[in-house]
């Protein structure tokens, strides 16, 4: 029997919001898993660890040890061994680096870094220490031959009480200064479609789901997968914008459960 096409699933905005489940996702992931369908969570979530997402995800009832890609983790595979880095961001972004077999030399909120000190690259992702002080270190890295990675460029996040800035705000602050654009790891872009595709030992995802609430992010990640879009509104999204590149749209992911499994039938 052949293969279920797998399921990649955003979670901030379409599983949780801040970690609170949204109505009827667990039981969703339940239903589509049951059905045959692989899921993968892809997150541009850059602060916590994989495995900490996932222990987060278990703790609401979704098994997922295994199962989660993070932007950080994309960041990760775009640095050689022995590059020597300075970083912001959280033990997602750590973990990675150190995985990747390079070096954190120092961190932009760190008062006492020695300017002195050789960087190879330089890494943003989200991170709440973020100020003057630390945009000039990561800036002037930059504007010194340092490579600038970006874990994900989300303006905003979402939350139970509406959106804050993301990662992306922080990122385009450091181009702005640098007058350099990063290399992007997280969705829509290239490093995570490889990431994702290597873990799940597929090349071809076109009959593949991306469920996610961002066109921007998440629709345009299904085109660089060259997979379907389902887009749910439970998260970030604007209407006029996120339901043109959708090959499903709904309230949200228990309404894409009942579509997919639905037309099974």
């Amino acid at each position: 029997m052949p293969l279920k096409p797998a399921v990649l699933c955003d979670l901030d905005g379409v599983v949780w919001l801040m970690h609170q489940p949204i109505a009827g996702s667990v039981d969703a992931i339940r239903r589509i898993r049951e059905a045959g369908h692989r899921v993968l969570f892809v997150t541009n979530n850059s602060h916590a660890t994989a495995d900490e997402q996932a222990s987060v995800l278990e703790g609401i009832g979704i098994e997922a040890m295994g199962s989660v890609v993070t932007a950080s983790q994309s960041a990760g595979k775009l640095l050689r061994r022995g590059d020597r880095v300075l970083t912001c961001g959280g033990p997602g972004v750590a973990q990675a680096i150190e995985q990747s077999g390079a070096v954190i030399v120092g961190r932009s909120d760190d008062p006492n870094f020695d300017m002195n000190t050789e960087v190879d690259a330089v890494v943003v992702a989200f991170h709440r220490t973020f100020d003057f002080a630390g945009l000039t270190k990561l800036s002037a890295k930059i504007r010194s031959g340092a490579r600038f990675i970006a874990t994900n460029d989300d303006a905003t996040y979402p939350t139970p009480h509406g959106v804050i800035p993301g990662g992306g705000s922080i990122v385009a602050a450091v181009a702005t200064a640098s007058g350099v654009q990063p290399t992007i790891a997280g969705k829509p872009y290239a490093p995570m479609a490889t990431l994702v595709k290597a873990v799940l030992g597929e090349t071809d995802l076109s009959n593949a789901w991306m469920v996610g609430d961002r066109a921007s992010t998440d629709g345009e990640f299904a085109k660089t997968v060259n997979c379907r879009f389902a887009h749910v509104q439970s998260g970030v999204a604007n209407a006029s914008t996120d339901l043109a590149h959708a090959a499903f749209t709904g309230p949200d992911l228990a309404s894409f459960a009942d579509f997919l499994l639905g037309s099974q039938n």
